[in-house]
């Protein structure tokens, strides 16, 4: 004879039919799927809406403009040692820095293990001597590396958006304690409140140590936050610092937040 389910277990059968109806594993975490439509690779949760996008082509082309503005970064930091990154998607910035940053060693944090295993689907090179992609909570994984990058960009989010660990000012102070003494971090901010993180960032770093610029052809911003003094160069001197394989593809970006630079610098006397 079979026995009867008890009511929690049919709960749970229920819970995990609706899931696989939506796209989630047995982890409960969503499971994304590769879309090639024109001449694109997309990293796609649900149809109409792209996490990630590269020219099929040209996988270490950094399409979408604010993936271009957060590299602004290196305005800052020219020639970073360590470059740490949470949120992997399509791995756009990391194959940026892969191929144009040779010098710098690159460290990956992604939740969703379904994720990175659609990492050859994209390009993503393997781990070696220079990068290294894991999976963990993005928030425990900036908490353990006190002092470990000269640049950290932070572009962490699941289908709802930026997930409620990487929002709190806890995650901020840690962002800053992750920095190097002169570190910068730059955030890709899409959110219907932006100022919520901009306060925390303030918080986190000090007022005039926050720099937040909008996207021109988006509906999202980008805040860049340090420590340390800003450099003390004009902006065709800021730009020409950056290494020429990668300021040759950020030609559109490096200009723009440089003047804007000179500009936060000359308004707060840092």
């Amino acid at each position: 004879m079979m026995k009867e389910r008890e009511p929690s277990s049919r709960r749970g059968l229920v819970a995990r039919w609706f899931d696989r109806l939506r796209g989630r594993g047995p982890d409960g975490l969503r499971r994304p799927y590769v879309r090639h439509h024109d001449g694109f690779v997309s990293l796609q949760f649900v149809r109409a809406q792209t996490q990630s996008r590269m020219v099929a082509g040209d996988p270490a082309r950094l399409l979408i403009d604010y993936t271009r503005t957060m590299f602004a970064a290196l305005l800052w930091q020219p020639a970073p040692r360590v470059l740490g990154m949470v949120g992997l998607g399509g791995g756009s910035q990391v194959k940026f820095a892969h191929a144009h940053l040779p010098g710098t060693r690159i460290e990956v944090v992604e939740n969703n293990p379904h994720v990175v295993a659609l990492r050859r689907d994209f390009g993503i090179p393997d781990d070696d001597a220079r990068l290294a992609v894991v999976v963990d909570d993005g928030a425990r994984f900036v908490a353990a590396r006190t002092g470990a990058f000269d640049v950290l960009l932070v572009d962490g989010y699941d289908e709802h958006g930026i997930p409620a660990v990487l929002a709190t000012q806890a995650f901020y102070d840690d962002c800053r304690d992750a920095l190097a003494a002169d570190g910068v971090m730059a955030c890709n901010l899409y959110v219907r409140n932006p100022e919520h993180h901009v306060e925390k960032l303030r918080q986190a770093f000090g007022e005039a140590q926050v720099l937040v610029v909008d996207e021109p052809k988006m509906s999202n911003r980008v805040a860049f936050a340090w420590r340390g003094a800003l450099p003390a160069l004009e902006a065709e001197a800021l730009v020409a610092r950056v290494p020429e394989a990668a300021r040759t593809r950020l030609t559109d970006v490096l200009p723009r937040i440089a003047a804007r630079i000179v500009r936060h610098r000359a308004l707060t006397g840092l």
